[in-house]
């Protein structure tokens, strides 16, 4: 079972509709009792890191979600989502995030070539090998809105970047987590394949 975390903005029910169509059953995540029943956890988003940030806490998710990385279960960030896996974020005032992978999320720098948000289909570079990649051709074009974008400490945790008038993390991790910055769900095949790949992985790299 794979569990979407309810934050009750963006995107939750298309990445719902993209992990039920290619045959995965899905949950929707909106009470702390319901996170010991799903193998996988999706945490979607589109929005204000700082509000959702608060909503969660309201929620009371912050331990459960410590406690599901810790024993080892497959963690995906997706836009909002990876931002909130970040330690910090800038948007909407600082925030703290959940410190699954080390970093803060700051906005783009802005110029009149590169608007901000970023809107529109990129590429992605893979920097090293990860289990949600197998099958997948490096240098693959997704789907991105966003005007943040995740700052890692450690270059280690970077697994894909893309470029938009500068090189930015498109794709981290560390251990069982991992957040595309892109909307796989509207990245038509090679999203639905790393939204599969995701789904079979036993969170071990």
């Amino acid at each position: 079972m794979v569990g979407i975390l309810d934050l009750e903005m963006g995107n939750l029910r298309s990445v719902y509709n993209a992990i039920y169509s290619i045959g995965y059953d899905v949950d929707i995540v909106k009470n702390i009792d319901q996170f010991g029943q799903v193998s996988h956890l999706v945490i979607p988003g589109v929005g204000s890191f700082h509000k959702a940030v608060q909503h969660l806490d309201r929620k009371d998710f912050r331990d459960p979600i410590y406690k599901f990385a810790k024993d080892g279960k497959p963690i995906l960030g997706i836009c909002l989502g990876m931002h909130l896996i970040s330690e910090y974020g800038d948007e909407g005032g600082q925030s703290q995030g959940f410190g699954l992978v080390p970093g803060r999320v700051t906005k783009l720098s802005t110029n009149s070539e590169f608007p901000i948000p970023h809107v529109g289909w990129n590429s992605i570079n893979f920097k090293q090998y990860h289990p949600v990649f197998e099958g997948i051709k490096d240098g693959i074009d997704c789907y991105f809105v966003h005007s943040y974008h995740f700052v890692c400490d450690d270059k280690r945790n970077i697994c894909g970047t893309t470029d938009y008038g500068e090189e930015f993390a498109s794709i981290v991790g560390e251990k069982n987590v991992i957040g595309f910055q892109f909307h796989p769900e509207k990245s038509q095949v090679n999203g639905l394949k790393l939204l599969e790949n995701f789904c079979d992985w036993d969170g071990i790299c």
